[in-house]
């Protein structure tokens, strides 16, 4: 096992030799924001669109860097990422708005809104929205601009009134109108801790009420979505007979994990340690389901009762996408099961949610790292025995957030456990 220190220094290490050069070299320094859209292997840039998406993530990546650098978390200039995380926000307030206040969900290099599915519209996701928001609040928190907090408030409540009145879009996973998706409560919880942080730091009048909209969307997956033994739904039936179909009976790991690792961090926020059992149950669940003991990993999406997904089909295009992808192994999962095993162990000081940890990142550093350093970054998308696998997952790119995320959020929990003792 790996001391404090050690792993702070691989982090360290990774982060400085392996990410940053890679995503350093795809800033736009014409347009504000960044270039996403490489092949898998990180050698060709097939296109300069932007999702809003991704920009949003990028926002919130480039202004924790040098919130940690001002906090000697990392040892980095934190003036070029802030200044670059400045004109990525610039760029989605001049652009990725849209009149009617959702987001454009895919923008050309300069800018200009464009169909990602011909004749489907601009705001085909509300992913999109919560992404901007993530980042205009990652800005505020690093930078102190006030202006950006509030257009990241202004955005979230329109985000809210639309979940709540069910007007929400969500390519690239279309949910079958009725049915209800783990994802959208999953989001809002990510989207809120990140708003209730910078709010209570900021001494600003909307925190308590952000504190309990935090409460809401936690306990919302906790009741509705996480069973008894652990497992959590995808996908909520409309109705009781559609319960036996591919979409309601599928699970998805790596959402679990990930998910638990934003209502372990809710528990600090909010003092809601009741939250913390059920938790690492599911966390628990997730890898007894869903991790692949011939080739090692976490796959894709799983039947509820373990093994390749099943059930009666509707013949849906997000049905299609889990038989078609089900046991590929993902950048995603693996780097939130860094960080949400790494966190359970710290909080619980559960020695299985340390071994799971251990497990992950010896599959996870052998397996996705690029082995041309020249490239650098990960081979994000990966078949069932570990091979890269050059199609297209869900975005046409190479996502910059889950891995940098995952390793900055580790660096600054390691700094803290250092600065505890």
């Amino acid at each position: 096992m790996s001391t404090t220190q050690d792993l702070r220094t691989f982090y360290e290490e990774h982060l400085h030799t392996v990410l940053l050069p890679f995503w350093q070299r795809a800033v736009d320094p014409r347009h504000g924001g960044v270039y996403t859209c490489f092949n898998n292997d990180g050698t060709v840039l097939v296109s300069r669109d932007k999702y809003t998406w991704s920009q949003g993530r990028f926002a919130w990546l480039w202004s924790t860097i040098a919130r940690l650098a001002q906090a000697g978390v990392l040892s980095v200039p934190a003036e070029p990422f802030l200044e670059q995380a400045g004109r990525t926000v610039a760029f989605l307030r001049r652009h990725a708005i849209l009149p009617n206040g959702n987001c454009a969900y895919l923008l050309t290099e300069d800018g200009t809104p464009k169909e990602a599915l011909p004749g489907a519209g601009h705001d085909i996701s509300f992913y999109a929205d919560c992404f901007v928001i993530v980042g205009f609040t990652g800005y505020a928190r690093g930078s102190g601009d006030e202006a950006a907090l509030e257009d990241a408030l202004r955005l979230y409540d329109h985000v809210v009134e639309r979940a709540r009145s069910g007007a929400l879009r969500t390519e690239p996973y279309p949910i079958p109108p009725g049915m209800r998706a783990h994802a959208v409560p999953m989001i809002l919880v990510n989207v809120t801790q990140e708003l209730l942080d910078l709010l209570v730091a900021a001494g600003h009048a909307r925190a308590g009420e952000m504190r309990d909209r935090l409460v809401g969307y936690a306990e919302d997956i906790l009741a509705t979505f996480m069973q008894p033994d652990g497992r959590v739904a995808e996908i909520l039936p409309a109705r009781a007979e559609d319960d036996d179909t591919v979409l309601c009976r599928h699970l998805n790991p790596g959402h679990t994990i990930e998910d638990m690792g934003f209502l372990l961090r809710a528990a600090g926020q909010t003092g809601r340690t009741d939250w913390i059992a059920p938790a690492l149950r599911a966390i628990r669940k997730a890898f007894d389901l869903g991790w692949d003991d011939d080739h090692g990993g976490l796959f894709r999406f799983v039947d509820r009762d373990g093994g390749p997904p099943s059930g009666r089909r509707f013949g849906d295009r997000y049905e299609q996408l889990i038989l078609d992808t089900w046991d590929m192994k993902l950048w995603w999962p693996h780097a939130e099961a860094l960080y949400a095993t790494l966190l359970a162990h710290q909080v619980t000081g559960a020695e299985d949610m340390r071994r799971l940890y251990d497990r992950t990142h010896a599959y996870a550093f052998r397996t996705f790292p690029n082995p041309d350093p020249e490239v650098g970054e990960w081979v994000q998308i990966r078949d069932r025995s570990g091979r890269p696998a050059d199609r297209v997952v869900a975005l046409p790119v190479k996502d910059p957030f889950h891995i940098l995320r995952s390793v900055l959020l580790i660096l600054e929990r390691l700094a803290e456990e250092e600065t505890s003792r």
